[in-house]
This record gives C-alpha cells, sequence and structure tokens, in this order.
C-alpha cells in the first residue's frame, strides 16, 4: 500500500484522541504513516513529536479532542456553534480501529442509502427504502460540501425517540476526514442534534474513527447514548472492512453512481480538486 501523502491531506488538522483519556506519561500515537510519541505530565501539558523530527508538533484543544497536524494548515479547526450552547448534552463516544480508507468512512457517513440495510428497525427499515432528492452544494467560501433538505423515515432516529418519524438531516464536510450531522431533535422542533465524525488517518487503508455528539436529551444516561452511537458505527465497520477496492476510487468510471449518491459525487470532486489522494485511488 503506497504511503506518500498529498499536500492537502497533509495541510489539515487532526485528532489524535479524547483530551481526558490520555495518560499521564509517554504513549503511542500515528497519523498519516507517520509514528507520533505523546508526552503528558502531572499538570496536563502534551507536547507530541513526530518520528525523524526534533520540533515538537502544534497542538490545539477543541471540542474535547487534542488536535495536531504535520503540515501547515492555512485555517484553523473549522467553527461548530453548537458545541458552545450551555444546555447540550456533550458526549465523546469513544474510538473505533476500522481497517478502511477513512475517505470511505467519511463517505459512508454521507450515505442514507444503507440505513434500511444495514442500521435494519433503528436508522431505517423495509419498505421505506427511498432517498428522496435532496440538494448539495460545495461552499467555495467556506470550502466545505453540504447537503440539505435531507429527509428520510427512521423507526428510531435517536436513542430518546419513542416511535419512527420522518427525520431531517443536513451533511456538512469541513475537511477531507472531518463531517458533522445535523438532524431532526426529537426534544426541541426548533433545534438540530449534532454528531460529528472525525477520522484519524493512520495508514492509507486504516484509521481511527472518532465519533461525537451534542444533543438535546435530559433523559438518556451517557452510557446509554454511547452503546447507541457505537453500536451504529460497529454496523457500519463490518460494510467498511469489506468494501473493494479497499481504497476510495476517484475515477468517475469506476462505480456507478445512482441520484443517492449526490453528496457522494460532490465529496468526491472536491477531494480530486485538492489534490486528494491519501487513501484514495485514481486509477482508471
Amino acid at each position: 500500500m503506497q504511503n506518500s501523502v498529498d499536500r492537502a491531506s497533509l495541510d489539515q488538522w487532526y485528532v489524535l484522541d479524547t483530551e481526558a483519556v490520555i495518560p499521564v506519561g509517554r504513549s503511542h500515537n500515528r497519523l498519516l504513516g507517520t509514528d507520533l510519541t505523546m508526552e503528558k505530565d502531572a499538570d496536563g501539558q502534551i507536547v507530541v513529536r513526530a518520528e525523524g523530527r526534533v520540533d515538537p508538533l502544534p497542538l490545539r484543544h477543541r471540542f474535547g479532542f487534542l488536535w495536531t497536524t504535520l503540515g501547515s494548515p492555512e485555517r484553523e479547526i473549522f467553527p461548530l456553534p453548537e458545541a458552545d450552547e450551555a444546555d447540550r448534552r456533550y458526549v465523546p463516544c469513544g474510538v473505533v480501529t476500522v481497517r478502511a480508507s477513512g475517505l470511505r468512512i467519511v463517505e459512508n457517513f454521507l450515505d442514507m442509502a444503507h440505513f434500511p440495510f444495514v442500521h435494519t428497525d433503528v436508522l431505517g427499515a423495509e419498505p421505506h427504502t427511498e432517498v428522496m432528492q435532496y440538494d448539495v452544494e460545495i461552499r467555495r467560501e467556506e470550502d466545505e460540501v453540504w447537503a440539505t433538505n435531507c429527509e428520510f423515515f427512521q423507526p428510531q432516529a435517536a436513542l430518546s425517540a419513542t416511535n419512527g418519524i420522518s427525520t431531517k438531516y443536513m451533511y456538512r464536510v469541513m475537511t477531507p476526514f472531518t463531517t458533522i450531522l445535523y438532524k431532526t431533535c426529537p426534544n426541541a422542533d426548533d433545534r438540530w442534534d449534532v454528531i460529528g465524525l472525525f477520522v484519524q488517518p493512520l495508514d492509507p487503508d486504516r484509521c481511527r474513527a472518532h465519533p461525537i455528539m451534542y444533543l438535546i436529551d435530559d433523559v438518556s444516561t451517557t452510557t446509554e447514548l454511547i452503546h447507541f452511537q457505537q453500536m451504529i458505527f460497529l454496523q457500519d465497520r463490518i460494510i467498511l472492512e469489506n468494501q473493494r477496492p479497499v481504497l476510495l476510487p476517484l475515477e468517475p468510471r469506476k462505480e456507478i453512481p445512482t441520484r443517492a449518491d449526490a453528496s457522494s459525487i460532490a465529496y468526491r470532486r472536491w477531494l480530486k480538486e485538492k489534490g486528494v489522494t491519501y487513501g484514495a485511488t485514481t486509477a482508471a
């Protein structure tokens, strides 16, 4: 598996871990094929070094995570106003290692068509299998991919939901390896529940996925919320680890899209514009 890193992938911020779980002392991590050493002192100060480099890596502390980069990002970490709303439940959902391209994971996150077949009787169910037409755009000013006016019937859209509802969605891809879902909130008609997925590419065909939720839910326990989200993601992992080719094809003739794949088409086009190849294949 090729391990060269394109400039567009290099010049991004990546999550390494939830800050609360980083142990005091020395620990090890990995990013984009490079081994990392993390040192945390008794006061909570953290230094991260990359193999073959003398100077420590730049760090950011945001959304409860520790972020770093191996390159020179043009922007700071994307804004997420909901993360600062005092009445939201902040639920970091652990980390899942997946033997798949990080780009495949983001694309799977955008896909509604698999709900009835992979998340049966939770996020979808037959005969409600049709993905209604929705809107997709690449927002040039923010340099993000957005899918809006998405709607899908779900038997249990959230842990706090008691009945099946037609759930509204908005999808947002901020960087090649980070994405957020805004969805109907069963407990507040005028607000969205927010679910983020921050992917840490270890190698082109292996990554760690860091799910996080900001919810309006004062009923469910934190343990219940984490178990619900991990159940969903582990169902996805089975599919992701069996997809072929392992790397995400950016050559349009490699796979045949349907109308339901509009967000995937825009995401792949955006990746090609940027020159992202880490975790992808461009061969016809």
